[in-house]
């Protein structure tokens, strides 16, 4: 599908200066960097699991999402690297929980986008 354009060139200045200075505060490459670590379905299914679960183990979250614990603990490390995620040390074992209530809301945000996309597919 071919996206909509204007038919004519109507800059709008003032309105321009103002969002290019917002752009000049944005950091958009950490921010990009964010929903990369979003983007991995693996990843994703972490985050999910721990907005169900308060926390989890390392095997817990590797048995959830049916990897090696390996698999699971190279993603736990990436969402920890991108402050998606932290951890505790209790003896031997390391749980992982949400790094805050901004994370749950973008995973539940998300969540719930996808499920207003499928409806509105499952629609047509």
């Amino acid at each position: 599908m071919k996206a909509p354009q204007c038919e004519t060139i109507a800059i709008q200045n003032e309105d321009v200066g103002v969002l290019q200075q917002a752009l000049t505060d944005l950091d958009a490459t950490r921010v990009s960097r964010l929903f990369k670590a979003f983007a991995d379905p693996t990843r994703l299914k972490v985050l999910y699991v721990l907005t169900l679960e308060a926390e989890l183990c390392v095997c817990d979250v590797a048995a959830v999402i049916k990897h090696s614990n390996a698999t699971a603990s190279h993603h736990l490390r990436t969402l920890l690297e991108q402050g998606l995620v932290k951890y505790r040390k209790d003896g031997k074992v390391v749980y992982y929980s949400l790094d805050d209530d901004h994370v749950r809301l973008l995973v539940e945000i998300a969540m719930a986008h996808s499920a207003e996309q499928d409806e509105t597919e499952s629609d047509t």
